[in-house]
Parts: structure tokens; sequence; C-alpha cells
């Protein structure tokens, strides 16, 4: 009896064996990034792929579908494979400013999307060329008002996080400013440098950098406080109380992927993003590391599109 109870305690172990899920990653993975290569949403990207790739040995490829504000990339991500094998690293833009500004979306921000986590959240950076003799937000304000409708400044896009803080503040102090779309902060920070746009609200990510050169000047940032990256550089929201229009990136697979899946990318991303070395190369960025859950990840997501609603009615910006 008792080898037979062996036996059959053996051949039960097969059949759950044989009928358990197959580990993940067993090929390729795909992480669908909405901006050019080379840009902050980017570098993020790469520096999960390359964490993941060192752990399990499968190799995960960036695939940069810019385009949009970053709706082009999102509309794919929505419309792939449910299994796990593409992923899509969301912004701000894509996830919570997009529904409010585009009209015909080739994705839906809540249904079509399983969130995974957050990567991190950082600020924009309000900077001027330095043909602006501005210093402080104050002297913008007054420059502004003092030449209304001669101002330019640059963006990824409508609806972009640096398309967002530069109609509000348009608005706020009443003068208008010309928007002038670009494809990258790349070129948006070329642009200003070389003194063809006057001013960006880009990611502090690459207008801290240009500022500490001294080829731009930075004046403030959009978030609520000031950023630990550049802590003599005040926050708009001194100015302009509650003001705070900063960004976020994170984790998302198409709906209907494995849940198994989900936590298990869910628990590496915390993993990975919880590394001191990590954490102090995201400070030098200017970025705060935020994993979380999906569940977690999904109430920030749904809270951030609400809050985004009523700051695209402030910016009055109608939806293209």
């Amino acid at each position: 009896m008792l080898a037979l109870a062996c036996a059959g305690a053996v051949l039960c172990g097969r059949a759950e064996a044989q009928t358990a899920a197959p580990a993940w990653p067993q090929r390729q993975v795909t992480v669908i990034v909405p901006f050019t290569a080379g840009g902050t949403t980017d570098l993020f990207a790469r520096i999960f792929t390359q964490a993941m790739q060192q752990k399990y040995g499968t190799a995960f490829v960036v695939e940069n579908r810019a385009g949009a504000g970053g709706t082009v990339g999102a509309g794919a991500a929505a419309r792939a494979p449910k299994d796990g094998y593409t992923l899509f690293v969301g912004t701000a833009s894509t996830h919570a400013i997009a529904p409010y500004v585009y009209k015909q979306l080739t994705y839906d921000a809540d249904k079509d999307f399983q969130t995974i986590s957050l990567f991190a959240t950082l600020p924009n950076m309000l900077v001027v060329s330095n043909t602006i003799p501005a210093r402080t937000m104050a002297e913008f304000v007054a420059y502004a008002k003092a030449n209304p409708g001669k101002l330019n400044y640059g963006s990824s896009g409508i609806g972009a996080s640096n398309h967002i803080p530069a109609e509000i503040i348009s608005n706020l102090i009443g003068s208008p400013m010309t928007h002038i779309p670009f494809r990258s902060s790349n070129e948006i920070m070329n642009a200003l440098v070389g003194g063809h746009i006057h001013l960006a609200f880009d990611n502090i990510t690459f207008a801290w950098p240009q500022s500490q050169g001294g080829t731009v000047r930075a004046i403030a940032v959009t978030s609520a406080q000031r950023s630990p990256t550049a802590p003599d550089v005040p926050a708009i929201a001194e100015t302009y109380p509650g003001f705070d229009i900063g960004t976020w990136h994170g984790l998302f697979a198409p709906a209907g992927a494995p849940r198994a899946v989900v936590d298990q990318i869910a628990a590496d991303v915390k993993e990975i993003f919880s590394r001191p070395d990590i954490i102090a190369k995201l400070k030098e960025i200017g970025a705060v590391a935020a994993p979380n859950t999906p569940d977690a990840f999904e109430t920030f997501a749904r809270a951030e599109r609400a809050r985004y609603r009523d700051i695209v009615r402030q910016a009055r910006i109608e939806p293209q």
C-alpha cells in the first residue's frame, strides 16, 4: 500500500507539473516606448530592460514608436497580444492627459491596459533662452506680460506633459504664447540653446543639465515642492499656490495579460527600482523611484486621469 501511495504521489506530482503554467519569459519580450530613443521615457525603459535581461537571460527589446504625444505607441501596445510578451511604458501624457485632448484615441486608457507598476515620478522645469532677461519666476511673469504674443515655447506635442504647464501659465498671467511642437526633448533643448524658441517646460532630466552648463536658464520646477536634484530652483507653486504638474512613468501590459505574469513583473520592478544604485541614478536626472503594486498603480492612474481632467480644462486646450 505504501508503495502504491508513493507511486500515486509521484504521478500526481508529474500531472501537476504538466498542467502548471509555463515559466515566463520563454522568449523575447518587447517593451514599447511611445517616444523617441534617448528621451526620459526611453531611459526608464532601458533601465528596466537591461536589468530584466541580466536576471532572466532572455532578450528584452525596446521598440520606440513615437508620434502624437505618445498616443501612437499606446495604441499599438493596446492592440498587442495579451500574453505578457509585449509591455508598454506609459506616462501622464498617454494615460492621464490624452483622453481629454484627443477626440479619437485608438485606445481606452482605462480599459485597454493592465497596470503593472510605477517606475518613477519627476517634475518638469521651466527653462528660458539666455536671450530672455528673466532670472526668477516674478521676472519671467513680468517679461511675459510686457511681451504678449511675442514669446514661443517648445513641447513634445498637444497634450504632452511639457505642453500643459505652458498653457496654464500663459492663461494665469494673461499673456498668450505660441506653441511649437517637436518630436523629442533633445530637439526642444537644441532649439532653446540655439535661440530658436524662448522657453520650455521640459523634463528636468534634460533641462537641468543644460541649465548647469549655462546654455539655458532654470526658472522654476512644476512640482508642488522643489526637486531634491535642484533644491535652489523654486517651485512654481511658490508663486502660484496649488500648481502641481509633474509627470510619471510606469509599466503596463495589454488588458487581459496573465495575472501571474503581471505580479511577477511587478515584483521585478520593485526589486530593480529599489536598488540603491538605481535610486542614485534617478536622483541625478531629477526622478524619484516609486515602484508599487498593480492595484496601487491602477488606483493612482485613475486618480491622475480625474486630476488632469480639471487641469486640461484650466489649460483651455481644445480637443484635437
